[in-house]
């Protein structure tokens, strides 16, 4: 294995515990709105992830950094090209994560309901353009010789990207409502594990849909012809699980199977790009690959070094702050701020 399918593996490593660790996040930033109904109850549920949300903001920066250092091409190509989601995305995680430091603080109650607002707006719309992104880049984007994207509006906006992105929404939703089953009691666990029910109706319609598009507008069954069908299939039947194991109030198996499904979702869209990293919908050719995108092997081979002396420190302090605040967040213990 060379040093440029290792970085390009752990780039989609990042992406997975991005999405996994930020999937909850989003999800119960959505729920704030959806199944709380009250303030005391919005606090109970912005608790479950007070100590996490913003480290688990750190592996997208370091799928960023990783990116920028180890595939300098790619890294220039989609954040040019993708400048102005970018931007709305960037504003979305401020806004969350603005709303979620005032809420503890406000002025009056119109402030906190602001806040809470920017919580669930921000939760919504920051899945919803990732979805949009990666969907995008599956189905091609107009890349030149150049590795220049020139994109207009409907090539990141179509029926494929924005169903990509309601799917990643559901996603997050059900990983959401699966965690707040998790970490807390009372009224909010009642009707997160009821809404739970219902939102993986749409996400098994969902998939359905994705999946149809996937074949009708990527290559990915051309590509990987065995691999993606098997992909999709371990997706449905993770989610079923998950929803079998919620009604039957197994709340850890519940959990693990609908980060699982995320997991499985994004590493199918990584297995199908492989050696790829970005398409080019002009010409083949003009695709940016781990090859041509890549650094230098002295600096994918300083950065491996790098990484594998600092990244256990790091795993390491996440799993010890999940370890320290795995308690319950009890309603009785919320504090009202009101």
């Amino acid at each position: 294995m060379t040093l440029n399918e290792i970085w390009f593996i752990l780039v989609s490593v990042l992406f997975i515990g991005f999405f996994f660790l930020e999937g909850f996040d989003f999800g119960v930033g959505m729920s704030t709105r959806l199944i709380a109904r009250n303030s005391k109850e919005r606090e109970q549920l912005i608790n479950t992830i007070g100590p996490f949300w913003d480290a688990n903001e750190v592996w997208l920066l370091t799928a960023g950094g990783a990116i920028f250092a180890a595939f300098p091409h790619w890294y220039a190509t989609m954040f040019s090209g993708y400048y102005i989601p970018f931007v709305f995305f960037l504003l979305a995680l401020i806004a969350r994560g603005v709303g979620i430091e005032y809420s503890h603080h406000p002025i009056n109650e119109k402030w906190k309901n602001i806040w809470h607002w920017l919580i669930f707006g921000g939760s919504v719309l920051a899945p919803f353009l990732l979805g949009v992104l990666f969907t995008s880049i599956l189905r091609g984007m107009p890349i030149d010789e150049n590795m220049t994207m020139w994109a207009t509006f409907t090539d990141y906006v179509n029926v494929y990207s924005v169903v990509g992105g309601i799917a990643v929404v559901l996603l997050t939703l059900v990983h959401g409502l699966t965690f707040i089953g998790l970490r807390t009691d009372g009224p909010v666990h009642t009707r997160a594990l009821s809404l739970l029910n219902k939102v993986y109706f749409g996400l098994f319609g969902g998939l359905v849909v994705f999946a149809v598009l996937t074949y009708f507008n990527t290559d990915l069954f051309t590509v990987r012809p065995i691999a993606t069908p098997v992909f999709f299939v371990a997706i449905v039947l993770a989610a079923l699980l998950g929803f079998i194991f919620a009604n039957k109030g197994k709340e850890g198996w519940a959990f693990t199977m609908s980060g699982l499904t995320i997991v499985l979702t994004v590493a199918m869209l990584f297995v199908g790009l492989f050696p790829r990293v970005m398409i080019s919908s002009i010409d083949p050719a003009f695709n940016l690959t781990i090859t041509n995108a890549a650094s230098g092997q002295y600096t994918l081979s300083l950065m491996t070094k790098i990484a594998c002396t600092l990244l256990p420190f790091v795993l390491g302090y996440q799993i010890w702050s999940y370890y320290v605040f795995r308690k319950r967040i009890r309603h009785k213990d919320t504090v009202n701020y009101k």
